[in-house]
């Protein structure tokens, strides 16, 4: 079993998606181990994005993922890193799968709605930076969808 991070972006919140988001990934088999809406601060996104600190893009994404509040995921599941990235679809919505988060909903490369780790190693790292470990819920998700 996996734990990665999802985070919907700002513009996910705003667009009203959590609901269509968070379903999709449950619907996946994967659980939600632990979710929190929140407003980043900017030295948290700063933080959380230093990786890119020295590209073009980074002050644009720092204002973008503080304009708003976002939802913060750590989903659990079988390969979870991967599946999550073959869901969201390409970071570039142009360039993503119909039916994937991004091509569905994504209006650009700036704000593709989904934030996802993109290694096991990343994942382990940033579900780190968002939540503490007893944080984490630990069970097995659903076999199937209730109705």
């Amino acid at each position: 079993m996996e734990t990665t991070l999802v985070i919907i972006k700002p513009n996910g919140v705003q667009g009203g998606l959590i609901g269509e988001i968070v379903g999709r990934f449950e619907k996946a088999r994967l659980a939600v181990a632990a979710i929190r809406i929140s407003k980043i601060s900017n030295k948290e996104a700063e933080g959380f994005y230093a990786e890119h600190s020295g590209r073009g893009f980074f002050g644009e994404l720092v204002g973008f993922m503080t304009s708003g509040p976002v939802v913060l995921l750590a989903l659990r599941g079988e390969k979870a890193v991967e599946a999550v990235r073959q869901m969201n679809g390409a970071t570039n919505p142009k360039d993503a799968l119909p039916g994937t988060i991004r091509y569905d909903f994504a209006p650009s490369i700036g704000e593709n709605v989904v934030h996802s780790s993109d290694s096991v190693t990343s994942a382990a790292r940033e579900v780190a930076y968002w939540f503490k470990a007893e944080e984490l819920a630990d069970y097995a998700p659903a076999s199937h969808v209730l109705s």
